[in-house]
């Protein structure tokens, strides 16, 4: 049987560190998507991350085990992450990347594979939200990546930004009115006939 996430806390605090490894094992790949989908370059991301984890055994005694660990340490991924926004305007790169690896005589022989002209709307479209994403407010766009990208409910994402849960729905709304908008101007309007 696993143990908790709590439990790998209270041995950690004991001197395992053994323990810690596992905590770290468990999340990484939660507290490294996340950051990286933050600041957009996976160089970057990595070395936040073991920042991340860092910080986060530094102050492990201020958990709270009345909470999830998960979103105590995504807190402070998060935290790291926008420090590092306000130190550095990060690059812009792609949520999606382009190379899916696939053979071309495999998509030519799938019936059920998208057309040329569907692909390339996707990759317009990707292209304009990527663009309208970079142009929203970082405190905006983080919120937008947990909901949508990480799917994290809005208690989490209140809990790991450390504001009120009205807050969180009132920016998630303002986020999504704005990237309507700015798809919008770039063309992707009900009537542009593009994904449906």
């Amino acid at each position: 049987m696993n143990p908790t996430d709590a439990s790998l806390v209270v041995q950690a605090l004991a001197g395992s560190q053994d323990a810690y490894r596992v905590l770290v094992e468990r999340h990484s790949r939660a507290v490294l998507t996340l950051v990286t989908r933050i600041v957009r370059d996976e160089g970057v991301a990595e070395e936040l991350a073991q920042d991340a984890f860092v910080r986060a055994f530094g102050a492990l005694r201020s958990f709270d085990p009345a909470y999830k660990f998960i979103n105590w340490l995504l807190r402070i991924a998060h935290n790291v992450a926008i420090d590092h926004l306000r130190r550095k305007r990060a690059p812009v790169v792609p949520l999606d990347d382009e190379a899916s690896g696939r053979d071309m005589a495999d998509v030519l022989a799938d019936e059920r594979a998208p057309s040329a002209l569907d692909r390339a709307v996707r990759h317009d479209f990707r292209r304009d939200l990527d663009a309208a994403l970079a142009t929203l407010r970082p405190e905006f766009r983080r919120l937008v990546v947990m909901r949508y990208l990480e799917d994290m409910s809005y208690e989490d994402i209140a809990e790991v930004v450390g504001l009120p849960l009205g807050t969180v729905k009132s920016h998630l709304h303002r986020a999504r009115a704005a990237l309507g908008r700015l798809l919008i101007e770039a063309g992707w309007g009900p009537d542009s006939g593009g994904l449906g």
